[in-house]
């Protein structure tokens, strides 16, 4: 008899349609039932594992049945929903989440899970938001909690205290995304997402000597294959609208292929890897008079240093021809921010030219090593890639693709701390900016005090002075933008977000100390 083991998860929502995965133990039909209507799908199955994504066009509460037995809605949680989404009127977003049990002893060393933390509070009342953005790290491959380290053990002896295979993904989501509490609210709120680091390894794609040192690790073809396989199962399906699944070779070689598309799948997140033109994890969903551009700032970067971009020419393409006006607010997520306290940006470009040997072959070499030390891999260290992404911006901000939107927000996480920042061109009054970063960041992976303090010193204070005289050692020209951080850096866990109505734009963050609460509040647009 087949269980539901991770899911339901609503995922793509438009006017029309609704789509929800699901994981099971075993084969079998899954049937969607909502508003007098039944949809059905039968799984399909990758490395023993059994999936399904069933595609609806009716909303209102909806139950999910196994070969005809009922397993959803869970005991004493309320019905999930499906609304149809229309507008986007109220966006969540965050990233860096870790998975550890929410008892006072991990509450004490992780904080506490502000993801569940919202679910309570829409459990008691509060309005469903229109969606939920997950900017990257929904798991820790290389940083398991202590039930994913015994999980581990119970299955190998040898190899790294991190993930390896397909089999120890599934078990990292499963162990994600199964608390009730969060569950109901996957269930419930539709999901976009997009990867970071963490999802793959720390530092995944900082540059070509990093992935040479990683290609010569035994267990790392294993891994960063499983990596991308389980991204495209448990994230990337469910970020795809109906047809766009539908013209997708891979899912309907896998869907109809009838046996385990494990090798299948194995084969495709081979050549991800190793030709991200192959494939895109990049996507955009247009809502009312929103569009929102999710952007793969990992797989898609291109590393040879004398072609060194954040993103390849493919990529870069595309996001042209979709980051452009005529709509009232144009969302932007990239997992890494664009727009760093001034000082660690001109760290990070800096740093790329010594990497490239703006100093010579010998310093190249102490340059690599600082960059994957501190972590120099964000947009400031792709000063190419930053340069013609800030004039894209400028061009979509003046009016000259299209007309001008209200807002353009950057949403971002990985650092760690929360902040929003404003932007323009040299010449910018920044009080009265339409170019955003707002970051939120973790929601459940505190740092520490003192790592804390190390941020606000190097980020906000040493790196202010030291790195306007570095780039001007390695003569790199001015920067095209300017921006100033304007509220922030905060450090506590956190969830935020974005209000839209019409052209107005407001956004909050939110934190579970002492409770859930609103951190702060700014106003983007009248």
């Amino acid at each position: 008899m087949p269980d539901l083991l991770v899911g339901p998860m609503l995922r793509y929502v438009d006017e029309t349609s609704a789509s929800i995965w699901v994981e099971t133990s075993d084969p079998c039909e899954v049937a969607i039932e909502v508003a007098g209507a039944r949809a059905t799908e039968r799984t399909f199955t990758v490395h023993g594992h059994h999936y399904a994504i069933v595609d609806v066009e009716e909303t209102g509460a909806y139950t999910v049945e196994l070969d005809g037995r009922r397993v959803w809605p869970l005991e004493g949680f309320p019905d999930s929903q499906i609304c149809p989404l229309a507008e986007l009127n109220r966006v969540i977003f965050g990233s860096c989440r870790t998975s550890v049990p929410h008892d006072d002893v991990h509450v004490r060393t992780h904080g506490h899970d502000v993801l569940r933390e919202f679910g309570l509070r829409l459990l008691d009342g509060d309005d469903l938001p229109s969606l939920l953005i997950f900017l990257g790290d929904q798991v820790y491959a290389d940083e398991p909690s202590q039930e994913m380290l015994d999980f581990i053990r119970s299955r190998r002896k040898d190899g790294p205290d991190e993930i390896v295979d397909f089999e120890e993904y599934a078990e990292l989501y499963r162990q994600a995304w199964t608390d009730p509490v969060v569950r109901w609210v996957l269930s419930t709120v539709p999901s976009a997402m997009i990867f970071d680091d963490h999802d793959v390894r720390d530092d995944w794609n900082t540059s070509i000597a990093w992935r040479r040192t990683m290609a010569e690790v035994p267990w790392w073809h294993t891994r960063v294959v499983s990596a991308l396989g389980a991204y495209w199962v448990y994230q990337h399906l469910g970020n795809l609208s109906p047809s766009e699944r539908k013209a997708d070779p891979m899912f309907a070689e896998i869907r109809g292929g009838g046996g385990d598309g494990g090798a299948a799948l194995d084969a495709f997140a081979e050549r991800a890897d190793e030709d991200p033109s192959s494939t895109r994890w990049s996507y955009t969903r247009d809502v009312g008079r929103t569009r929102l551009v999710m952007v793969d700032t990992r797989c898609a970067r291109e590393l040879d240093p004398g072609h060194r971009r954040m993103l390849d020419d493919d990529e870069w393409t595309w996001l042209t021809e979709v980051a452009t006006g005529d709509v009232d607010h144009l969302l932007i997520g990239s997992s890494v921010p664009v727009f760093l306290p001034s000082g660690i940006f001109d760290v990070e470009s800096w740093n790329e030219a010594v990497a490239g040997g703006a100093w010579g072959r010998r310093a190249a070499g102490w340059g690599e090593k600082i960059r994957q030390a501190l972590d120099l891999e964000h947009w400031g260290a792709f000063r190419h890639s930053f340069e013609e992404f800030g004039r894209l911006l400028v061009d979509v901000a003046a009016g000259r693709r299209g007309r001008a939107p209200a807002t353009i927000v950057l949403l971002s996480g990985d650092v760690h701390y929360s902040y929003l920042a404003a932007a323009g061109p040299a010449s910018a009054d920044l009080e009265s900016a339409r170019i955003y970063q707002a970051v939120c960041s973790p929601i459940r992976n505190p740092l520490s005090r003192s790592l804390r303090l190390a941020n606000v010193i190097g980020s906000f204070g040493v790196a202010s002075l030291v790195g306007g005289i570095l780039t001007r050692t390695v003569r790199l020209p001015r920067r095209a933008l300017r921006w100033k951080i304007t509220n922030g850096p905060w450090f506590p866990n956190a969830i935020a977000s974005l209000d839209l109505d019409g052209r107005s734009a407001v956004v909050r963050w939110h934190t579970a100390r002492p409770e859930f609460e609103e951190m702060t509040r700014i106003q983007l647009a009248p």
